[in-house]
């Protein structure tokens, strides 16, 4: 599954995880070249094996490629005692189950490490491994309104959920990033450490612009705040295609933007002539802009907004993106042989490396299609 000249080529990583956080960590040092082994349940395994159909399921093929799935229930004690094996031998281990529960099985970090003392041990949780909340169940959408995202997202006087996991893929993110780090020092110490991050910790760190303007002002910031000072807008054209439009600060963009819509006019208008002007009477400006591009359909708008070199772009739907003629020179859609299948679909990295590639060789394994082999590493 390596290659010579993987990122990751001979880092083993153990992935004990299910859904979303820590199966997106592992696959993101997959992608790198890790060999990246998931320890299943014999019960169905990942849960997201059942989100889709019978022979594939989308969902789980979207978080599982470049890995191998091995059978073992850890509820047994020599399941657990060949889980111990492989963890002398492998280099990171990553792990998404409640506080406690790997400690309560002998498989925590305190008493793992003692075996492999170059062991890297992720633990991705709710809300931490201690505290007030530490026995509460964490799901991505508690992350996400907990820990402030999700009222920069959406009206807390009607509010919505958000149609993608973020929170979720924000801690595995996390995860990658303390994982890597530590493979790093590694190289300095020759030890091993504990790498730690939750739902809430991810989410709160990645408002940090958001929260920082909090800290300043007092003022807790919702969805329109940062619309406002940015200068970022979204609009429907006459064939009823929605846009959107990023001014941002610099005032070429603005002036840009009124000759695009023949209304240059409005440059020298005391409520939009100043940025901050147009912070304050954002709600007249969008009124304004609103009605100018309800009178041409959307391609036309676009090509006179670039004309003028204006931040903007269509508001996209994922058909959409990926027809679009960027996304296909990118290579951004991936297609794996699959067992049954003549191909899958993932989305590909978004990382480019010049010298140690990114690789996505294989789709997501059948469950325990790699136990044997694995397993026979333990008594070679």
């Amino acid at each position: 599954m390596t290659a010579k000249g993987d990122a990751l080529a001979g880092i083993t990583v153990l992935e004990i995880a299910s859904y979303v956080s820590g199966p997106y960590a592992t696959m993101l040092l997959g992608d790198l070249g890790a060999t990246v082994i998931k320890i299943e349940s014999p019960d169905g395994g990942d849960p997201f094996r059942g989100w889709g159909k019978v022979d594939y399921s989308p969902t789980f093929g979207s978080l599982n490629r470049n890995k191998k799935s091995v059978v073992l229930d850890l509820k047994d004690p020599k399941a657990r005692e060949d889980l111990r094996q492989l963890a002398k031998r492998a280099d990171v281990l990553v792990e998404n189950l409640r506080p406690g529960a790997m400690d309560r099985m002998g498989l925590g970090y305190d008493q793992l490490s003692p075996l492999n003392e170059r062991l890297i041990y992720c633990s991705i949780s709710g809300f931490g491994s201690a505290g007030p909340y530490v026995d509460y169940p964490g799901y991505d959408t508690i992350g996400q309104a907990m820990g402030g995202l999700l009222s920069l997202l959406t009206e807390k006087q009607a509010p919505k959920p958000m149609g993608i996991s973020l929170s979720d893929h924000l801690a595995g993110i996390f995860a990658s990033y303390g994982i890597l780090a530590a493979i790093v020092a590694r190289q300095r110490t020759g030890r091993g450490q504990h790498v730690e991050t939750s739902l809430l910790e991810s989410t709160i760190a990645f408002l940090a612009e958001n929260a920082a303007g909090f800290f300043e002002t007092g003022r807790a910031p919702d969805r329109a705040t940062r619309t406002r000072q940015a200068q970022v807008f979204a609009f429907v054209a006459r064939d009823e295609r929605p846009f959107v439009i990023h001014l941002s600060s610099p005032q070429k963009f603005w002036e840009g933007l009124t000759r695009a819509i023949e209304r240059t006019g409005i440059q020298t208008d005391a409520r939009f002539a100043k940025r901050e002007a147009r912070i304050a009477n954002y709600d007249a400006l969008h009124g304004l802009l609103a009605a100018v591009f309800r009178m041409r359909d959307r391609d036309d708008w676009l090509a006179r907004l670039r004309a003028e070199d204006v931040p903007c772009g269509p508001l996209n739907d994922l058909a959409e993106v990926f027809s679009d003629p960027q996304v296909e020179f990118l290579g951004l859609r991936k297609e794996l042989p699959y067992p049954g299948r003549d191909h899958v679909a993932v989305v590909g990295s978004a990382v480019r490396l010049s010298d140690t590639p990114v690789r996505i060789s294989s789709a997501a394994p059948q469950l325990g299609a790699d136990t044997e082999e694995v397993l026979r590493t333990l008594r070679d």
